[in-house]
């Protein structure tokens, strides 16, 4: 299966200008290739393919006046701008035809320079390389220096040159595991877990282990507000407001990693442990439309739900999500006796029928294992599937490090 391995960059005051003019060349032939798909798309034509946009965006603008400034950077970058806008509409009209899982996409817009977040892509073709000393060899950029957490298992076929809105450079490389390797760092055992997920406690298993919810946003909650406060009192455009930004934009950057690793340790630990691991489908969207929005974007469900799927993808782990509307909280997982709902501020209940005391999210995470067991039992899926790739393009549009970073 395919991973990304994002390393922080580091590079000097020339390579920033160079990074600079290749995120600038990369936006405008980006928005010169949804300008002429508009075009097309009002004047009643077929949209030009990327060959017919690569000869008039690219080749031809570069002997123009107003484009002649796009020859300074790889062209394998320019190539790779229409590549995104490509893969943009083509997924714009799969989720129109419903083809798409997910929400509804809308069509792609252009990108403003006064984005904060950008991106470039090497493949190949550029011939980019890792030099003796370990710096980045990036073609009219130079060798920048980059901070090594881990060695690459395995050649890159591409790499991503991400500036996020704190300022942070970062090269994400995209690295094909073997599978023979991965089974063998993770050996086969005969545990299966629930997992119960909540605010109260980050997360309870069926084990009776509690793991507390470390609420790094409520942690961090009055540095953000000094910090917000600051900004709104800036003039705008001036480069005191640039600085105030900077300092909000790096104080989340940090809630957002510290959550990141939190995430990364737990779901390793579990895949690790268990060879079958059972967990809810919980509506988040929906959650995060209540009071308590703060505390469910704070705790980050579907991030961690996500890096169980696919590190259990990786090393041949079983996950089984079931249905959001299962009472797990509302059963008895000692005779199975459902009581009915219960009030949130109920954390302990006694059943009715059999007279056990439960503990409301250790009885849940039970009834997530059995229900999980259940699901297995009855699709007929082995303990240890073969391993499944994970399929995650690399766009190269723009954001933070892309997720999810290797186990």
């Amino acid at each position: 299966m395919q991973l990304r391995y994002a390393f922080r960059l580091y590079p000097d005051t020339v390579q920033r200008t160079a990074l600079a003019r290749a995120f600038g060349c990369a936006r405008v032939v980006f928005n010169d290739a949804v300008r002429a798909r508009e075009d097309a798309r009002r004047a009643g034509e077929s949209f030009p393919a990327v060959g017919e946009l690569s000869k008039k965006l690219i080749t031809a603008a570069k002997q123009t006046a107003s484009r002649a400034w796009l020859g300074e950077v790889s062209s394998v970058v320019l190539q790779q701008a229409l590549r995104d806008v490509e893969a943009a509409y083509r997924n714009f009209f799969a989720s129109l035809k419903g083809a798409r899982k997910g929400a509804k996409m809308g069509a792609p817009r252009f990108k403003s320079r006064k984005d904060t977040r950008q991106s470039i892509r090497f493949t190949a073709n550029a011939r980019w390389s890792i030099t003796d000393s370990g710096r980045l060899n990036l073609p009219k950029i130079g060798a920048v220096k980059v901070k090594w957490s881990r060695t690459l298992p395995s050649q890159p076929s591409s790499v991503t040159v991400i500036k996020d809105a704190a300022g942070r450079y970062f090269a994400s490389f995209v690295i094909d595991t073997d599978p023979a390797t991965d089974a063998t760092r993770m050996p086969d055992t005969d545990q299966m877990v629930g997992i119960d997920l909540g605010l109260t406690h980050f997360a309870a298993l069926s084990d009776g282990t509690k793991i507390d919810s470390p609420r790094f946003l409520r942690r961090a909650e009055k540095k953000l507000k000094r910090a917000q406060r600051e900004l709104s009192r800036k003039q705008k455009g001036s480069k005191n407001r640039e600085k105030a930004r900077l300092k909000v934009a790096r104080a989340y950057a940090k809630v957002t990693d510290a959550r990141k690793e939190f995430h990364h340790q737990l779901s390793t630990k579990l895949i690790r442990d268990n060879q079958a691991i059972g967990v809810e489908d919980l509506a988040v969207k929906g959650l995060a439309r209540t009071r308590l929005a703060k505390s469910v974007h704070d705790a980050g469900w579907s991030a961690f739900v996500t890096m169980l799927e696919y590190k259990a993808a990786r090393y041949g782990r079983t996950l089984v999500k079931i249905g959001r509307f299962t009472p797990t909280s509302q059963t008895c997982s000692a005779c199975g006796i459902k009581n009915g709902p219960k009030p949130l501020n109920v954390r302990e209940w006694t059943c009715t029928a059999c007279g056990t005391l439960h503990d409301r999210d250790h009885n849940a995470a039970i009834n997530v294992k059995t229900a999980a067991g259940l699901a297995v039992a009855a699709c007929g899926a082995p303990v240890r599937p073969g391993l499944v790739p994970a399929q995650r393009e690399e766009t190269g549009s723009h954001g933070s490090p892309p997720e999810p970073r290797a186990a």
